[in-house]
Formats: C-alpha cells, sequence, structure tokens
C-alpha cells in the first residue's frame, strides 16, 4: 500500500526527523525501528522506551445505560471494577469468535473509555451502533483523530516522567489511571497499562499537545538513562515475551476467548452474547488449544504460519506468532493445536524449511520481569 493512502499519526514528522523506518502497519504509517529492534527492544527491559500508538482506536460510550451495553458485549465483568481503573476484555459475536480484544476505562458509572486495535476501528463502530438500543441514552463518541496516546515503558519510565506531573504515578496501582495535569496540560488521562510486560505508563492526550509533549519525554535524560523511542517491530517482540495476544494473528473472528486461552476474562457468570455457546464449548472441551513453546535448538526461530506436527509427522496445528527472544536468547511462539485432545507436552514438533524441530510447551509468560 502506498504511503498516500495511508492514516498517519499526528507524529509522523517527528519520526521522520528521526530517521524511523516507516512502514504500513493496520492502515497507517508507522514506525517500525529507529536504530534497531534489539536496542529499542533492551531498552525497554533494562532502562526506558517510548511509543507512539496513536494509530490505536479511542472511543467513548456515555450514558445511564453504558455500563449495561457494554456487559452484554464484552466478555469479562464490569461490576469488578471501580472508577478508575481499567479492564482486559473481549467483544464476542453471536457464535462466540473474538470481534476484538479491548481495553475497557472506567471513567465513571456512565462514561467508559474503549481502546481498541486500529485494524478493527470501523468493524467496531458498526457493531456497538448496532447493539445500541434507542430507547436508552447511550452516546457514542469516536475520538480516535483527535486524541493520541503515548506507551512509556521500562523500569525507569516512573523516574522519567514524574518530572512532568505532580501527581504521585507511584500511587497509580496496575491497570489503573488519574486524569490529572501532565507536562503544564490539563486533563490528561495516565494510565499504568503497556503492551510489553515492562513497567510504564500509557499517557492519552489532545493531538494538538502530542509533538510537545512527546519531544519533552524523548529530552529527559540523567546519569543513568536516557528515553529510547522504539517502533512497532520491538512493540512486537516485547508483547510476545509476555504471550500477549496480536490480533489477526493469535485472535480473530473465527476464535473464541476460550480457545485463546482467555478463559480468565471470560466470566460465564454474567450474560453476555454466546455466553451459552461459550459455556458449552468449555464444559466438552471439544475445542483447538491455545499453545505456547519454546524451540531449545539455537538458530531455529518460529514464524507466523510455520506448521505443526505431532511424533507421527501428521500436521496438527499452525504458529500464530513467533519471534526470537532477546532476552532467552531462544526462538519462541505462539499457535493452535488443532485437535480435541488434551495437550500432549513434549510431543510436537515444528517444520522449518522441511525438517521437524521438536518444541516444547511452556507457561506464560515466557519472561517474568
Amino acid at each position: 500500500m502506498r504511503d498516500n493512502f495511508l492514516k498517519k499519526t499526528v507524529l509522523y514528522k517527528s519520526h521522520i526527523q528521526l530517521k524511523a523506518k516507516m512502514i504500513p502497519y493496520s492502515g497507517f504509517c508507522m514506525p517500525l525501528q529507529y536504530t534497531s529492534s534489539l536496542v529499542e527492544h533492551m531498552s525497554v527491559r533494562n532502562s526506558v522506551g517510548i511509543f507512539d500508538v496513536s494509530h490505536m482506536g479511542k472511543f467513548l460510550l456515555k450514558g445511564k445505560h453504558s455500563k449495561k451495553l457494554l456487559q452484554y458485549l464484552t466478555t469479562n465483568n464490569l461490576s469488578k471494577i471501580t472508577s478508575g481503573q481499567a479492564q482486559y476484555s473481549c467483544l464476542v459475536n453471536h457464535l462466540g469468535g473474538i470481534i476484538d480484544d479491548l481495553v475497557i476505562y472506567k471513567i465513571s458509572e456512565m462514561e467508559f473509555l474503549l481502546i481498541v486495535n486500529a485494524s478493527n476501528i470501523e468493524k467496531n463502530k458498526i457493531w456497538i451502533h448496532k447493539n445500541i438500543n434507542e430507547k436508552d441514552d447511550n452516546k457514542f463518541f469516536d475520538l480516535s483523530q483527535k486524541y493520541s496516546l503515548l506507551s512509556i515503558q521500562g523500569p525507569n519510565s516512573l523516574e522519567a516522567i514524574q518530572k512532568l506531573t505532580n501527581i504521585s504515578l507511584y500511587k497509580i496501582p496496575f491497570y489503573h489511571f488519574i486524569i490529572g495535569k501532565f507536562s503544564g496540560i490539563d486533563e490528561v488521562l495516565i494510565s499504568r497499562t503497556g503492551y510489553t510486560g515492562s513497567k510504564g505508563f500509557e499517557i492519552y492526550i489532545h493531538n494538538k499537545y502530542a509533538e510537545n509533549i512527546w519531544n519533552e519525554i524523548l529530552k529527559i535524560k540523567t546519569n543513568s538513562f536516557q528515553v529510547t523511542p522504539c517502533g512497532i517491530s520491538s512493540r512486537d517482540s516485547l508483547r510476545l515475551e509476555m504471550g500477549y495476544r496480536l490480533y489477526g494473528q493469535d485472535l480473530s473472528e473465527k476464535i473464541t476467548p476460550i480457545e485463546a486461552g482467555l478463559s480468565w476474562i471470560t466470566k460465564l457468570e454474567k450474560k453476555f452474547i454466546a455466553r451459552k455457546i461459550l459455556k458449552q464449548q468449555k464444559k466438552e472441551g471439544k475445542y483447538k488449544k491455545f499453545i505456547s513453546f519454546v524451540i531449545e535448538e539455537k538458530g531455529k526461530i518460529p514464524r507466523q504460519g510455520y506448521l505443526l506436527k505431532n511424533k507421527d509427522n501428521f500436521i496438527v496445528g499452525n504458529v500464530t506468532s513467533g519471534s526470537f527472544s532477546p532476552i532467552l536468547k531462544k526462538g519462541i511462539g505462539l499457535g493452535y493445536i488443532n485437535n480435541n485432545s488434551k495437550i500432549e507436552k513434549n510431543s510436537y514438533f515444528i517444520s522449518i524449511r522441511g525438517k521437524n524441530i521438536p518444541i516444547r510447551i511452556v507457561k506464560l509468560p515466557f519472561v517474568k520481569i
């Protein structure tokens, strides 16, 4: 796809000035990397990095019945969180397939911010509008093109950005947020969230302030660290080390949250779309199984689409995400075994260039931070 037809975040010129390698991603022209994906990956694991993830969709749902609507459309239980807290969840269709995975921020009992995947913005809007009851007073706003999202990640992230706000960031628990002043700007949402597994924060700001705040954060430097700009390549390897799913690869409308190993965000005690189907699926156990695995053989890296085989050389599944782990210094991957039987550890192989390489199934995360 030519750059002319791709959307750009308001930080596009900043990425060009930093000599980022730009690529098409989810309909946007996004920075793949600035220096090297390995350097950026290790900066986040050991110090602090900043990502422009403004391409993500940002919806606001307001109204007396907004919570009721979201409880019906999503798999997790919103009644379990309080105002100022965020929750990871899934939008599912009538058959239980995952329309999208998302993070819901509870601003108040009648106001919720939904962060969705960029490639699914229009699909999600249509689905939510389709399910809004005209008799209810719910109001839906798409803020995707009005607000930017910066993600500051790594063990030094708190120390780095604390300089820009009077809010005591250490008091914000994981998956909670505060709306306050940041870098002199009022009404900034600062959340203790991220897609890397390292400590970090995400900051939601109006587009007109994004460039100034991006530059302010990049200027932060101490004797022990400086903030590194990071692209989507390192973001992908970081999320994979944690086993975080990626929509379009590990998740789709043909995969249910039960199959995807997301039973922990599928609260079958509440009423929601496809609850009966998912409850029956979990009870019967007849579904493809999500797996996470390591390749011990040096130099062998799993990639999306590689086939998984059993000891009898029959194809039993495929890899959905795979890469080299800079921390483990091994190939790691996510995928699905397509049969209905119980997963047998150390009984599977990955086909790489015609050779069957043994894989070792492990529990997530691959890397403990």
